[in-house]
């Protein structure tokens, strides 16, 4: 049969006929196969079938007695009745009904389970029957009779698995006689886990798999026949029901796969990848049918590579090497391809670790990688949930329960304790050690179990099964999977499954040393050594210090190790020689290049049968010799510097082998001090062979006893029974295998068992078939049984061993519970096996605490969030977490507390860990409190039972040790998990006294518990009196205390030493008795007694009689007022708030602003004095609204932090909430939203302070999240539909757009209409237009707010693109309206007192309306829009909206017109009053048209015109009044803002919507020269590259200014000449305004410079670096003599400025596609744009800054927010847009 397997997209299966089609025969056969797989793998369906048809338990009640043959006939409708609902078929198997033949028909799968290949998300699916009509049920005609079909399909399967029935009956006895050997699986066992129907009862059926071993049948073969037709008929029943419960099936087996993820219900988890983030070593949990998310972090943006994951789709099996390929989608509703939008999805129902890894498309590197693990669903009884945090585990030593017939009574004890998991060690026979985890054979029973009967596997699963179904308890086993008992019989045929000295001749020294010490062990014990100072028995460090000196001068020495590893000299020379003389010499210094020689370590490791590379020596070492005159005596010297070399090479070999064997000697002494001289060893005495001096490493094969017999052993074929010993190494690498080489062994590093051997599995099952098949077998007949296992020794367990075995559990029990106890030393280094091994739970030891202290902490570690944590919604961040734990008090490795610490902390320290928010457990005796070690090994009693004799040792009950109060600890640390109690708060009330919290955040209800820890005797005064306690205050009403319990001594203080240790059965100490009461008011207590608290919420309680051994437990919940209000405010968070929506949809984006934004400035302008709310200890936030306290939550939230400022600001009042209620209401438009949040917030007063800080969040979460709805709603669709990051940059338009009073733009024309803007009545009429604030929080407010440039470079991207059409018409007319010299003001100033000095304002508002018109549906219209101006003349006093109306084609072309014309003029008010700084002459402004060029120029040296606009203020620095970037002249960007307008304008005239084409001038001589706007650009065109290109080669002039080439000139002519030349970031700018001008090739080579020089993490460099002037930090308070950076003067030489960044990234994209590198230029720019989206999500601003220092280094004094940052990145995402939906 061919293995079920996948088909690489590459390579599919040959057809299996001549017209590729698949014939009836074949399409029959696999629709039964179907049918059968998915009933029979899925055993949960058939119990449910079975269940639901009675009497098949009736029909084959002896199903144990017989096997059924399933290929007798069944009806022939039942397959019919399969066709017919073949769709349903469809969405079960993932099969595709085939409704006609096609020509590349895909060839059928025969033993696929599904076709689950995925590739790039696409399912290759199944081809299953033909075309049948739609309407008429999907039959097929039967090409032969039914049981014919049954048996041509599973042909092989029935051939291996039942055969003939008679040949079957003939078999059987002989099967039963040959044990010794599991049987074969077959193919079908392995897929289908063949069933039978086992009754117990008339009521009660159950589903076991077929036993490996066969029944001899008892019933005639007739009869057979007759009960198996019968049976037939009900299985067609259960067939049916299944078939009609298809979509049930579905989501069961499928887990939701077929379904559009982004539909799916229930939780989400987001996974953002990271690029190189290997993740192996960190931990991402999530529960079943929770959907995973990747999505890309921002290092990955524009490397979307394809992203695999091992996760199996549908109802194919698990196979670790088998990935599929997921695919990206966009987020729904987006139309955004930034990689913020992107995502893969898959919902997981299977558990297990599964692994992920993202890979680049083009060189295929894993970009980012990681694992998944998906947390089982234990069950029992009637399928009764066992959540993991409610496990109880108790652990047995499978060796002590005895005869398999008083199994009931001793885990009874387990039961009445509350337990609901049985641990077991291994249940396997045992070596000769008896050592609990030393298995003589992995496939037969311990035979200990045996009594009278010889238990058999099924009894024992039968067992099992009543444990998990009557008992409602679980079980797990231990499986051993690294050594085998040095007795095991296979090892006898199999030694190749050991690492011996045979297949690792590596390991022969250190058998050799292993013998020798051996030897000398016995010569100790018969007293050889005892002239020698080494006595019988040895006790002191003098000993050791002889026996140290006898091992190091006698053992060692006689071995002579050194010659296993040295080579021959005197041979090596003398071979040398021969070849020398009948060999050429080759040149003098031949050797320098090549690899110097070493000695080859003979691979038996013979004495002095190491060699060397012979050729290499002679290429080496006979050369010509310059100091040699003849030939013998080259020849004496090439071999005598040969032979020195082999010396020094041995001499190497020597020292290093020393080094080992002194460690090897330094270890052994170790080892002896522990057992024999340290006092808190063990102490031994006499040396025996169960005690020996030195223990074995090795196993021996006969009895030698010589060193000569040992080493004839070693070099003969027996060598293979010289099998290394296993044991662990001390801080070792967990993930290399120590047998790998010798050193472990030969270091005598090990901790050695010596009663087991190390199996040696190789990297995979070829390498060793049988151990890989025989471990196979144990670990499925281990998984078959229980409900989980317990990984023995994980840690040295080989990665890949345990993956595969685990992986063949798992296809038995899918929710297999995994545990596992690591000694790895490392969290980083455990996290591996637990990914890799789908590890559920990690052992956890409460007995690793040195103090109450550390209880305390693990207790608040392992599991749990802290109380009054935050609320966390259903789609969240999937973040790292560690490793579940199974905490527990004692485990089975470890002495007893009693010993240890003391019998009074056995209580409290069970209590503590039980409170802990994950699985606990015990192991048994420690509830008995016995006093000593139940040692694995050494352990030969039985446990008791549980009975009702308490004068019988064999019995215990509820007045024995501690069970009573471990039942009760049991209970509640199971309702706490099961009624969500999941928030911990530990609270240290003094050194030894330790008070748990468990909260429920539902129900808000708290236990808490108090333990007296006792980690040492405590003194009798402690016991008998009450020490002072601090009180116990909560926050509630007190309903019940739960229980309180103690442990005291019946015998005043005497227990250990009137304990008796019983022989026969494992007691404890009888002496002890816990003192238990349970569920009582408090004035029934013993333990509290109320105080007076000082505060009507809280509760006091203070002790009594409360001493070391003692536990209390109170349940407190909260008032019914507060339950009524969080009752209220739950419903408030969880439901939809239909007024709350309906208000917010009211506001209009100003309002919005109101309600998110405004810096402290803008709030303070509005006249109440209220500025942006304080928090003490933290500072005043950035906002006044929302978004400043939603900042702070953002970095509050994810880590819980209820300790920061904010949480305690909220507790301790209502401050924070009555300031964002009432700030809403003192406006008129707010005020409904005000109102709301105040009514709906009342109830957040009335509940427990240390809960506000987590409603409130949630309250104002969802208020938030509606406010950010809303606001994107009423943009554009390029924000409606936008991503994330699209969003969060279009919030900018909502940021900085708002009403300022004292910042107002002018008003607009009273004629404006469609529509006119909104008008208030505040004392006059006021236009409620929202301004653009350049940044915040500098220039928020006042004259300082509006900024002509600022406004318009920032208007298409915050105005246009995102849709406010209205609000952008607004801002060009009201900028129109002061239009003045030409020129638009740079500072607006209310328009009547702006100024008018700077030359680019104009330009981009130009730009602007050209954006508009190209942007907006109808922008044509305004062309006609009326604008009041307020100085239609130049020197015009200010007029009135309304007296002077023009439209704005007028005030357009009047710009224009102007430059033409040429201007000269002085601003108005020139002098101190309106600059401080500037000297005269930079007042005195120009611009005009170059006639020869067309270029725009303009400006003085004294002036800065341009955005680059630093004046110099130190007087100090002696640069007051200097200008720092004039760039007068032609500044490229106004070059290219000028082309782009007016080629523009030359298309609106020809469209005739633009009334003007040309522009004309008058000469002095009073004539005209008149340019057609088409003239003028060409004229700009022809003139600009041979201008501004800087090419390789220039004139010599030229050169002595050109620093950098391949670029173009930042300004030309300007008064400066050099500063032409400079590299600056403006270029860019004229390069998407203006693209036409640029050569694309040179363009582009332009722009790799551009990145090389000036590109940062989030801005360019406004300087190039390597420039003289360049000065790359900026500080405006910088009071120094240095004229380069004295306040600030460095503005633009060098710091790092955003805006231009946008336009460097645009024109990538363009000339990306231009010069055929688009796909290069996309990466790139995605790649840029990460570090964007960082800053912006991470900013408390929630915006870009206005520039970095070098580097992207954060610069105190820049904006921190600003409006063309934000404009211009959001512009690259919106061209990224329409390039990437173009494509």
């Amino acid at each position: 049969m061919v293995k079920n397997r996948l088909i690489p997209p590459t390579k599919k299966r040959k057809n299996r006929n001549k017209n590729h089609g698949i014939n009836s025969r074949e399409r029959e056969n696999f629709i039964w196969r179907q049918w059968i797989r998915i009933w029979g793998i899925n055993q949960f369906l058939l119990t449910s079938a079975v269940n639901t048809i009675g009497a098949i338990g009736n029909t084959i009640k002896k199903t144990k007695e017989h096997t059924f043959n399933l290929t007798l006939a069944l009806p022939r409708w039942c397959l019919n009745q399969m066709l017919t609902i073949s769709k349903q078929l469809e969405n079960v198997t993932g099969a595709d009904v085939e409704r006609q033949q096609r020509q590349n028909q895909v060839s059928l799968i025969r033993d696929d389970l599904v076709a689950p290949k995925l590739n790039g998300g696409a399912i290759h699916k199944l081809p299953t029957t033909p075309q049948t009509n739609q309407n008429q049920p999907a039959t097929l005609q039967l090409s032969r009779p039914l049981n014919q079909i049954i048996e041509d399909t599973f042909r092989e399967e029935f051939a291996n698995t039942y055969g003939n029935y008679h040949n079957l009956r003939q078999r059987t006895s002989r099967k039963l006689q040959q044990q010794q050997k599991p049987p074969q699986s077959t193919p079908l066992q392995k897929q289908l886990s063949i069933t039978h129907i086992k009754t117990k009862t008339k009521r009660q059926t159950s589903i076991e798999t077929i036993s490996e071993e066969v029944v001899t049948p008892k019933k005639d073969p007739k009869d057979l026949q007759s009960d198996i037709s019968n049976t037939h008929k009900e299985i067609v029943k259960t067939l049916t029901q299944i078939l009609s419960r298809s979509e049930e099936l579905r989501k069961t087996l499928m887990g939701g796969q077929m379904q559009d993820v982004r539909k799916d219900k229930g939780p989400v988890r987001v996974l953002n990848l990271s690029l190189g983030q290997h993740q192996d070593s960190v931990i991402y949990r999530i529960k079943r049918n929770t959907s995973l998310q990747f999505r890309l972090g921002p290092n990955l943006f524009g490397k979307r590579g394809k992203l695999f994951f091992n996760y199996p789709v549908g109802i194919r099996l698990f196979k670790r090497d088998e990935y599929q390929d997921l695919e990206w989608r966009l987020d729904d509703n987006c139309k955004n391809s930034d990689d913020t939008a992107y995502y893969a999805k898959l919902k997981l129902t299977l558990p297990g670790g599964y692994h992920y890894y993202l890979e680049d498309r083009s060189d295929k590197s894993i970009l980012a990688s990681g694992y998944v693990l998906v947390d089982p669903e234990l069950s029992f009884g009637p399928n009764e949930p066992l959540p993991l945090d409610c496990i109880q585990c108790q652990t047995v030593l499978a060796k002590s329960l005895g005869h398999f017939n008083t199994w009931p009574g001793k885990l009874l004890v387990a039961k009445e304790a509350g337990y609901n998991m049985i641990h077991f060690t291994p249940i396997q026979e045992l070596g000769d050690s008896n050592s609990s985890y030393s298995l003589r054979d992995q496939l037969k029973l311990n035979p200990q179990f045996n009594d009278k009967h010889h238990v058999t596997k099924e009894e024992l699963s039968d067992f099992i099964e009543k444990l998990r179904s009557e008992w409602k308890m679980l079980s797990i086993c231990d499986i051993v999977l690294n050594h085998t008992a040095n007795e095991s019989p296979w090892l006898v045929d199999h030694p190749e499954a050991t690492y011996n000295c045979l297949n690792c001749p590596y390991l022969r020294p250190a058998y050799l040393l292993d013998a020798a010490l051996y030897q000398f062990s016995r010569d100790v014990r018969d007293g050889v050594y005892e002239t020698s100072g080494i006595p019988k028995e040895i006790s002191t460090e003098d000993h050791l210090n002889a026996v140290r000196h006898c091992l190091q001068t006698e053992v060692l020495r006689r071995l002579r190790l050194q010659e296993l590893i040295i080579c021959d000299v005197t041979k090596l020379v003398s071979e040398f020689l021969v070849l020398v003389r009948t060999r050429s010499p080759y040149p003098a210094g031949n050797g320098e290049n090549l690899p110097g020689i070493q000695i080859i370590t003979d691979r038996k490791y013979k004495r002095m049968k190491s060699t060397v590379n012979m050729e290499l020596a002679l290429k080496h070492y006979n050369v010509y010799r310059s100091d040699c005159f003849d030939e013998e005596t080259r020849i004496q010297k090439c071999t005598e510097e040969f032979k020195n070399t082999l010396d020094e090479l041995n001499r190497i070999l020597e020292d290093n082998l020393q080094n080992d064997l002194n460690a090897a000697v330094e270890n052994t002494i170790a080892g002896i001090r522990y057992y024999r001289v340290q006092p808190d060893g063990m102490q031994w005495k006499e040396i025996s062979e169960d005690k020996p001096l030195i223990y074995r490493y090795f196993t021996d094969y006969g009895k030698p006893e010589t060193y000569a017999e040992h080493e004839s052993i070693m070099y003969s074929p027996n060598a293979k029974y010289l099998m290394a010993h296993n044991g662990w190494v001390m801080n070792s690498d967990p993930l290399t295998n120590f047998a790998s080489n010798a050193n472990v062994y030969l270091r005598r590093e090990l901790i050695a068992w010596g009663d087991s051997v190390k199996l040696r599995y190789g990297e995979r099952p070829e390498d060793c078939p049988f151990l890989w098949k025989h471990m196979q077998t144990y670990v499925e007949e281990t998984a078959r049984v229980f409900d989980g296992v317990r990984l023995d020794n994980c840690h040295s367990t080989p990665l890949v061993v345990a993956e595969y075995l685990l992986d063949c559990a798992r296809i038995i029990k899918p929710n297999l519970y995994v545990v596992a106890e690591l000694f790895t030393n490392s969290d980083l280094t455990d996290n591996v096996f637990v990914n890799r091994l789908g590890i559920t739970s990690l052992i956890r030891e409460a007995a690793s605490a040195w103090d109450s202290h550390e209880e305390g902490r693990l207790v608040y570690r392992y599991g749990g969030s802290p109380v009054g944590a935050f609320y966390e919604p259903s789609i969240r961040p999937l973040t790292p977490t560690i490793a579940h734990a199974l905490f527990m008090d004692l485990t089975h490795d470890n002495p007893s507390p009693v010993e240890k610490r003391s019998a009074y902390d056995l209580l409290p320290t069970t209590a503590l860990v039980n409170m802990a928010c994950c699985a606990s457990g015990s192991t048994r005796g420690y509830d008995e409190l016995v006093p000593h070690h139940i040692h694995v090994v050494e352990e030969t009693r039985e446990y008791t039972e549980w009975g009702s004799d308490p004068t019988n040792v064999r019995y215990v009950n509820f007045t024995n040790g501690i069970l009573h109060a471990k039942k009760i600890i049991n209970k509640l640390h199971h309702t706490l998990g099961f009624e969500g109690y999941e928030q911990v708060y530990v609270d240290q009330m003094d050194a030894d006294i330790v008070a748990v919290t468990r909260h429920n955040p539902i129900t808000h209800s708290s236990v808490i518990l108090v333990a007296f820890t006792s980690f040492s005797t405590p003194k009798e005064s402690d016991i008998k009196s009450q020490r002072s306690v601090k009180p116990l205050r909560v926050e509630g009403t007190l309903d019940e205390v739960i229980f309180e319990a103690s442990i005291a001594d019946k015998d005043e203080y005497s227990y250990i030493h009137d304990f008796q240790k019983d022989n026969r059965y494992i007691n404890g100490l009888r002496n002890m008795q816990v003192i238990v009461k349970e569920h009582f008011p408090l004035e029934k207590s013993e333990v509290l007694v109320e105080q007076p608290s000082g505060d009507c919420n809280m509760l006091q309680f203070g002790f009594k009689n409360f001493h070391p051994g003692s536990v209390v437990a109170i349940r407190v919940s909260l008032k019914k007022s507060a339950q009524s209000s969080v009752k209220i405010l739950r419903n408030l968070i969880e439901s939809p708030q239909v007024e709350l929506k309906s208000i917010i949809n009211d506001l209009s984006l100003n309002d919005l602003n109101r309600a998110l934004y405004r810096c402290s400035q803008e709030e303070y302008d509005d006249g109440f004095n209220i500025g942006c709310y304080n928090v003490p200890g933290h500072g005043e936030l950035v906002y006044a609204g929302l978004q400043g306290v939603m900042s702070l939550l953002a970095t509050i939230r994810p880590n819980n932090d209820l300790g920061h400022p904010l949480c305690d600001n909220l507790r301790k009042g209502d401050w924070l909430l009555e300031y964002i209620h009432r700030r809403l209401q003192l406006h008129k438009t707010t005020k409904l939203l005000g109102d709301w949040i105040e009514d709906n917030t009342q109830e957040l007063k009335k509940i427990p302070r240390y809960l506000i800080p987590a409603y409130f969040d949630a309250i104002i979460t969802k208020i938030y999240v509606e406010l950010i709805e809303a606001s994107a709603q009423k943009m554009g669709d390029f924000v409606k539909h936008g991503s994330v990051f699209v969003r969060a940059l279009a919030l900018g338009s909502v940021q900085f757009g708002a009403f300022v009073k004292s910042a107002r733009l002018p008003t607009l024309s009273p004629k404006l209409k469609d529509p006119p803007p909104n008008i208030v009545i505040i004392g006059d009429e006021i236009e409620i237009t929202s301004s653009l604030s350049a940044g915040l929080p500098h220039f928020a407010t006042g004259y300082m707010r509006n900024w002509g440039r600022d406004t318009f470079i920032a208007l298409r991207g915050l105005y246009i693109l995102t849709g406010r059409y209205q609000d952008a018409r607004y801002m060009i007319l009201a900028y129109a309206a002061c239009l003045r010299h030409g020129l638009i003001p740079n500072l607006l100033d209310g328009g009547k007192n702006s100024r008018f000095n700077c030359r680019d304002a104009v330009w981009w508002w130009l730009y602007s309306i050209k954006s508009y018109v190209e942007e907006v549906p109808g922008g044509e219209s305004i062309f006609q829009d009326p604008v009041s101006r307020i100085f239609p003349k130049d020197d015009s006093e200010a007029h009135s909206p309304g007296t002077c109306d023009q439209p704005l084609h007028r005030v357009m072309h009047e710009a224009l017109e102007v430059h033409f014309q040429g201007m000269t003029f002085r601003e108005r008010n020139a002098g101190s009053k309106i600059d401080e700084h500037m000297v005269d002459q930079g007042f005195n402004n120009q611009i005009g048209i170059h006639p020869e060029t067309g270029f725009v120029f303009g400006g003085n040296e004294h002036n800065c015109g341009t955005w680059m606009d630093k004046m110099g203020s130190s007087q100090k620095a002696g640069i007051k009044g200097k200008v720092a970037t004039p760039r007068d002249g032609s500044a490229v960007e106004l070059i290219g803002l000028c082309k782009g307008v007016i080629t523009w304008l030359t298309k609106m005239h020809d469209d005739h919507y633009y009334p003007h084409n040309s522009v004309q001038r008058k000469q002095k001589n009073g004539t005209f020269v008149r340019w057609t706007f088409k003239e003028w650009a060409e004229k700009i065109q022809v003139n600009f590259e041979k201008l501004f290109w800087i090419d390789e080669a220039d004139s010599e002039v030229e050169n002595k200014l050109i620093h950098k080439k391949n670029v173009y000139k930042d300004c030309y002519g300007a008064s400066r000449p050099w500063t032409d030349y400079q590299l600056r970031c403006n270029f860019p700018v004229a390069m998407v305004t203006a693209p036409e001008l640029f050569n694309p090739t040179k363009a582009w080579k332009a722009l790799e410079q551009a990145e090389k020089y000036l590109l940062g993490p989030l801005g360019m460099k406004t300087l190039d670096s390597e420039d003289w002037n360049y000065r790359g930090d900026y500080d405006n308070s910088n009071d120094s003599e240095d004229k380069t950076i004295a306040h600030g003067f460095n503005y633009h030489q060098g710091p790092e400025w955003l805006w231009p960044t946008g336009y460097y990234l645009r024109a990538k994209l363009i000339f990306g596609a231009k010069v055929n590198k688009l796909p290069e230029a996309i990466t790139h720019v995605k790649a840029v744009l990460a570090n964007h989206f960082v800053d912006l999500q991470s900013s408390e601003w929630r915006g870009l800054p206005e520039l970095t220092n070098a580097d992207g280094a954060y610069c105190r004094d820049s904006c921190r927010t600003q409006a063309w940052s934000m404009s211009s990145i959001l512009e690259v995402l919106h061209d990224l847009q329409r390039i990437e939906m173009s494509n």
